[in-house]
């Protein structure tokens, strides 16, 4: 079975099972998973029920698709991403998103838990996304051209859209959130980045640094849906933080600042 014919079917399983066509895509990171408990009239299908659909293998990612009602509009939520690092291919690793779209969303929120690198962030802060560097140069519109995916040569000069990082100023201020923004860089994982490379990753422009995201905007921006990004700063990168870097520290961070999250993606998605 083709990449093309294994998306499709994944759609026509969904769709037997959904009774409405979601318009706002949600990717949730680690431990940022309980935006879903906002989500009414739900309806949860796990990955591994869906066709084609990899399974989620990271701490942190409860690994389901759930659509419902998000401040009255029509979502669809992925509850925990792909990876890169767990093994999976680029192809594998927009999988979601590529459903998604294919079942009608013209928005995708994209969420991650990030490694500060700009002085200015600390942990907790939630980062918007204003661009991205893809130091992983792993890119998922390779191979095949398949038209329902889009063209294969398409711009990224406004990866996240501009309207929405200008919605989003707005939310923060409402809830009363720190507004930061910031470049977001790619990095296959799974370890760590080591202090040179944090250095050199602040030398040319980046201010945070994960292991996840970027693939799925190019595919996103690829199908021509609009995206917004959050960083959520779990812990300072190697070389500005004394400590040892770890996951745990990863998920506690998620969970102490998830009231804001949750408030700052409803606002969100009420405005869009």
């Amino acid at each position: 079975m083709s990449y093309r014919e294994e998306v499709m079917q994944a759609v026509d399983h969904i769709k037997n099972k959904i009774d409405t066509q979601p318009k706002i895509g949600i990717v949730l990171g680690s431990g940022l998973g309980e935006v879903v408990e906002g989500i009414e009239d739900k309806t949860v299908i796990p990955y591994s029920n869906i066709p084609g659909f990899p399974v989620s293998t990271v701490k942190g990612h409860a690994g389901n698709l759930v659509f419902g009602k998000l401040e009255g509009k029509d979502v669809a939520a992925m509850q925990g991403r792909f990876h890169f690092y767990e093994g999976h291919p680029i192809s594998k690793v927009v999988f979601g998103v590529r459903v998604m779209g294919l079942l009608g969303i013209n928005t995708l929120i994209v969420t991650n838990a990030a490694g500060g690198i700009n002085a200015s962030l600390k942990p907790g802060d939630l980062m918007v996304i204003k661009d991205h560097i893809n130091f992983a140069g792993e890119n998922p519109a390779i191979g095949e051209e398949i038209p329902e995916f889009g063209p294969r040569f398409f711009d990224m000069t406004y990866a996240y859209d501009p309207e929405l990082i200008e919605t989003a100023k707005r939310v923060y201020e409402k809830n009363k959130v720190a507004y930061k923004e910031g470049v977001y860089a790619f990095l296959k994982g799974p370890s760590y980045e080591t202090p040179a490379e944090i250095k050199m990753l602040s030398i040319i422009g980046a201010d945070a640094v994960g292991m996840s995201t970027v693939p799925e905007v190019i595919a996103a921006r690829q199908m021509n849906i609009k995206v917004f990004g959050i960083s959520c700063i779990t812990n300072m990168a190697a070389g500005i933080s004394k400590n040892k870097l770890s996951h745990q520290e990863v998920i506690e961070t998620s969970e102490r600042v998830k009231k804001d999250f949750i408030k700052i993606i409803s606002g969100a998605v009420a405005e869009m």
